[in-house]
């Protein structure tokens, strides 16, 4: 499992839609999660850091919330994206999602230090609505499972 994600889907949203704290490129604060293809899977690499630890030695289970939460986003954005016949970095500006449910499952404690990888499987089961269930590996150990139901952004979203 490589370390390292190419073309994300988060670089092809539109400036007033990148500003997510998890996602968003342009969040100066933000994690910068970036999530892509890997092979028929979606993935996202991030290490946390030392501010994201729950006790020493391990990381706040938010931050794995959050990984799952914005890896269900990009992911349902990225299928999509495709399903309409563009991929990342072609030019095209891609669909954005919003979260409609996340459910979290912390099957270890997750060591700090180490690279985080999110591998996500998405299904389609509605037009504008998708299911992402995703798999959280540190140091190749499976430390959560989580499953991210999707919404396509509604226009009231916007400020405009």
């Amino acid at each position: 499992m490589g370390e390292t994600i190419v073309k994300a889907i988060q670089d092809d949203y539109p400036d007033d839609f990148a500003w997510c704290y998890g996602c968003g490129r342009l969040n100066e604060d933000g994690h910068h999660f970036r999530t892509g293809w890997d092979g028929e899977q979606t993935k996202t690499v991030y290490t946390p850091r030392p501010e994201h630890k729950a006790i020493p030695g391990f990381v706040y289970g938010g931050l794995i919330a959050s990984l799952i939460d914005c890896h269900g986003t990009g992911s349902a954005a990225l299928a999509l994206h495709r399903k309409n016949g563009h991929e990342v970095g072609d030019g095209s500006v891609p669909p954005r999602f919003v979260t409609a449910s996340l459910k979290v499952d912390f099957v270890k404690p997750t060591p700090d230090r180490v690279p985080l990888i999110a591998l996500g499987t998405v299904t389609e089961i509605h037009p504008k609505k998708w299911k992402v269930d995703t798999e959280v590996f540190a140091n190749d150990t499976l430390v959560a499972r989580g499953e991210v139901v999707a919404v396509v952004m509604p226009k009231t979203f916007t400020t405009e």
